[in-house]
């Protein structure tokens, strides 16, 4: 059978399979399966795993199980062997989900662990993140039944969004996720209908600082003018990590990186991000580049005295958490000493500093000239019917960095579900059944055609 012929038979059984998509998200929403025992049951994260084990054994793969990871939230493992001489995909996904983040019950439009539609999309939490990539999974494989002439393996995480089980696991398992390609399902296009490689992911470096002036805070009426206060000390510090352009100016990092891949323009950038109306956009130079080849400092939050119940005091301490962006070709680790080396340097008259490091992250760059990149640049050209872009991504995902020190001899491919409009650990979650159904084309003609390119 032809190229095309193959490409256009795939694509009606995909088409014919969206009902079932539709019922294996509902399924898979249902289960509040926030890996935090503190805010839900652990059986509900179980339940969602047993929901992955019954539906990916129904779609073809053997000895589909729970596999113990060293965080105690386990992983669903299930295999089926390559032919003789075929190569071996590896799908990644993750069943656990953000908490909904709604206390009031007021922000969600509908319950937020039921699937519903509204004006085109299907809604509730991990419609998008991630469960609407496992589904695309499971989609590729029931349209390809029996006709698989790859290995496949699938890795399914259950405390991607809370720990780190799976990235302390795969050193030690090398052997049993062994394969020639990864699909690393937990991102997405663009926009919709974009056809869209990732490309980077940035890492992170994140620090605390804590400033002290006073053995304890001192009446502001009787002391305030030359008694230091350590909240506005720690104000001057941090707002020198941004000049008045907004661009990151930390000592040490430069901040003139250029992105090759797709361009984002600002008005989308306002609309993606919910800019409120009037209020500018920092940093000099393209969208695109600031948030995928620079990088970019946050502060994410400070301790100090609340407003509702403060006294006229002159504050004693106060601190921050700062977090930086990194992204790939900087390293995370020095990133992270330039942070804590520009802190400590621009603290003013004097005052005690304590900083303490968190854990970084370093950032992800992709190959791109193998053959499993060069076969799903063309099953995600022929899924969607134009020429594929890149991006990067903001977000971090440590795991891609593990797989490669791992399995460095397996191209690495990122791509799902998650475009923009997704909200995804927002209230209101939802996907575009469109983007369910493209990406699980594209997934399954890569599957079909991958080992004559290997």
């Amino acid at each position: 059978m032809s190229a095309v012929s193959t490409n256009t038979t795939l694509r009606d059984r995909v088409s014919e399979l969206m009902p079932q998509a539709h019922d294996d998200l509902a399924a898979l929403v249902a289960c509040k399966s926030v890996a935090d025992p503190r805010q839900y049951p652990a059986e509900e994260c179980l339940k969602a795993a047993q929901v992955v084990i019954d539906r990916f054994t129904g779609a073809g793969l053997q000895d589909v199980r729970l596999e113990e990871t060293p965080d105690g939230h386990p992983a669903v493992f299930g295999h089926r062997p390559a032919p003789e001489g075929a190569p071996t995909v590896l799908l990644y996904c993750h069943y656990d989900v953000q908490p909904p983040l709604d206390p009031t019950g007021k922000a969600w439009l509908t319950p937020p662990f039921e699937l519903h539609e509204r004006d085109g999309r299907w809604y509730g939490r991990g419609a998008a993140d991630c469960k609407g990539n496992i589904v695309a999974h499971l989609t590729a494989l029931r349209a390809l039944g029996g006709e698989l002439p790859v290995g496949v393996k699938l890795i399914a995480e259950g405390s991607e969004e809370t720990g780190d089980g799976l990235e302390r696991y795969v050193p030690s398992h090398g052997d049993l996720l062994d394969a020639d390609a990864i699909i690393i399902a937990d991102v997405g296009n663009f926009a919709v209908g974009v056809p869209t490689l990732t490309t980077a992911l940035r890492g992170y470096a994140e620090a605390v600082v804590t400033v002290s002036t006073l053995a304890t805070p001192m009446h502001s009426g009787m002391f305030g003018g030359p008694a230091p206060d350590a909240l506005i000390a720690l104000i001057h510090m941090l707002a020198t990590l941004r000049d008045a352009d907004g661009n990151t100016t930390i000592a040490g990092l430069p901040s003139d990186g250029h992105w090759d891949g797709v361009e984002y323009p600002g008005e989308q950038f306002r609309s993606d991000a919910n800019v409120l109306d009037g209020v500018d956009l920092i940093g000099d130079g393209p969208v695109a580049d600031l948030l995928w080849a620079r990088p970019a400092v946050t502060v994410l939050g400070i301790d100090c005295p609340p407003v509702v119940g403060s006294a006229p005091a002159v504050p004693a301490q106060a601190r921050a958490l700062v977090s930086l962006r990194v992204p790939p070709g900087l390293d995370a680790v020095r990133a992270q000493e330039a942070l804590i080396a520009h802190l400590r340097s621009v603290a003013p008259w004097h005052v005690k500093v304590e900083i303490e490091a968190e854990s970084p992250g370093q950032p992800f760059s992709a190959a791109t000239g193998g053959p499993a990149y060069r076969t799903m640049d063309h099953a995600l050209e022929e899924a969607y019917g134009r020429p594929v872009t890149t991006q990067g991504v903001g977000g971090s995902i440590p795991l891609c960095n593990v797989l490669h020190e791992t399995l460095p001899k397996a191209e690495i491919i990122l791509l799902g579900v998650e475009e923009p409009t997704c909200l995804i650990h927002a209230p209101n979650e939802s996907v575009d059944p469109r983007e369910i159904e493209k990406i699980a084309l594209a997934e399954a003609i890569f599957l079909a055609s991958y080992a004559s390119a290997h």
